[in-house]
């Protein structure tokens, strides 16, 4: 079973990316977002513990997200893998990700992150808040907020991905169709 992470920093293309990923490679795409939302529709426990904390304002804490994560580990079948988008965020997160599959033997088998310049984040999130009516992607400071964090939180997922030989960084820059023969390049080695 292949494990891989995929980050990089909004608008790097992930999402864009993602689907042409998980069809060439046979993975399961587990998105913490959709996740979220997926265990909320169907009220599962983990769902309902999530819904009760977002619905209070709070933040769902990584417990819940890494028991949602774990559950697919074991439920989905008939795959090669799993792609792993939003998670982990932080280094706490991945050395959790680390036990969650040491339990079965597993590792992580890399990360592959898609890496652009902060300018041309600034213009894709404006361009995608256009084209999808996305309020979020609207405001300048709500974009540079997320950049930040990314450069805060996640980035230091690089040296601990590097430090184990994992780590395959994609120049995000280019055509989606180049983007990703760089991405499927990188792949095709672990």
């Amino acid at each position: 079973m292949k494990f891989f992470v995929l980050f990089g920093p909004p608008g790097a293309g992930k999402g864009t990316q993602a689907g042409a990923m998980v069809e060439r490679f046979n993975l399961c795409h587990l998105s913490t977002g959709e996740l979220l939302r997926s265990e909320i529709a169907a009220g599962t426990p983990l769902g309902l513990q999530a819904k009760a904390l977002i619905e209070a304002g709070n933040l769902v804490p990584d417990s819940v997200v890494e028991g949602m994560i774990e559950d697919k580990f074991q439920s989905v079948k008939g795959v090669k893998g799993f792609l792993l988008d939003g998670f982990p965020r932080t280094l706490a997160q991945a050395e959790a990700l680390d036990a969650i599959l040491a339990k079965s033997g597993d590792q992580v088998t890399a990360c592959v992150s898609i890496m652009i310049p902060d300018a041309l984040i600034h213009e894709r999130i404006a361009h995608r808040a256009h084209i999808e009516g996305r309020a979020d992607d609207a405001r300048p400071e709500v974009v540079e907020n997320r950049i930040k964090t990314y450069h805060d939180k996640t980035e230091p997922l690089i040296a601990f991905y590097k430090k184990v030989g994992k780590y395959s960084e994609i120049d995000g820059v280019g055509t989606i169709e180049q983007v990703r023969e760089r991405i499927f390049s990188a792949m095709d080695k672990f």
